[in-house]
């Protein structure tokens, strides 16, 4: 392996973690997830009524971010075909960077560069300033937390597809039911079907905005029924989730004590 080679190897180990003993890959880590957490914290801050200076330093800072993040993003542009060792330069180039988190790389620099290149109005700057959220997402790189919630969503869809339809049919039935008995009384809050389902849904989720509400003996007793069967059907799809969970948590204890000797404790090496 040349010297070419080997320093684009330990770029690759850096900057994809694929060994959790690599010091040098935990601190990258630690150090990218720092530094989105703090300017997800300063896109906040910033909306406030700061002094001047604490805005230029913010900017400061946000300029320094954007250095970091685009070299980053520049670095596995060029070891993506470490990452896609099947594919040429180019194609594994070309696949990380319409990758989801190629995509979200990309976007978390960009708002950045496009004002300078290009002059926009008001509302689009003020959607890049949106855009630049989704730096937070570059954090499912550096932890596995969002492919596990992926992955539990994943193996429950279909029984969460199942309980979420019967959820909404029910409150389309109920809504349509509160229509027709809310409607003479109130015809304007429960001006159609649509008004009516959005009191099935504020009852549903138990918000009760108290916008919107039956006011007849009829009315009252179905939002009663209604209220009382919301209990249940909340807790079907959060059940499926919470199982689903419990299930992957036990999966992946299994397999980390599978790596282990279960006589002398020590890591089995493969």
């Amino acid at each position: 392996m040349t010297g070419y080679q080997d320093l684009k190897y330990q770029i690759f180990e850096t900057i994809t973690s694929p060994d959790d003993k690599n010091r040098a890959s935990k601190i990258f880590d630690l150090s990218i997830i720092t530094l989105i957490v703090t300017n997800l914290l300063l896109i906040i801050a910033d909306t406030f009524d700061l002094p001047v200076a604490v805005h230029e330093a913010i900017y400061v800072f946000e300029i320094i971010s954007v250095g970091i993040f685009s070299v980053e993003y520049l670095l596995r542009l060029w070891t993506a075909n470490l990452l896609y060792p099947h594919l040429s330069h180019t194609k594994a180039r070309f696949r990380f960077a319409f990758s989801f988190l190629g995509l979200i790389d990309l976007l978390a620099v960009l708002p950045f560069y496009l004002p300078k290149v290009i002059p926009f109005g008001l509302f689009v700057l003020e959607t890049m300033r949106i855009i630049r959220l989704l730096r937070f997402f570059k954090i499912n790189r550096h932890t596995n937390t969002y492919y596990l919630i992926y992955d539990v969503f994943k193996k429950k869809a279909r029984q969460l597809l199942a309980s979420i339809s019967i959820v909404f049919t029910l409150m389309v039935i109920v809504a349509v039911l509160m229509y027709d008995v809310e409607h003479v009384a109130q015809p304007d809050k429960f001006r159609n079907a649509f008004s009516s389902l959005w009191w099935a849904l504020s009852t549903l989720t138990t918000i009760g905005f108290g916008d919107i509400y039956p006011v007849t003996v009829a009315g009252q007793v179905l939002n009663g029924v209604f209220a009382f069967l919301s209990i249940g059907l909340i807790a079907v799809p959060t059940g499926i989730i919470s199982a689903g969970f419990v299930e992957q948590s036990r999966r992946a204890h299994h397999e980390a004590a599978d790596n282990y000797c279960p006589n002398c404790g020590h890591k089995i090496r493969k």
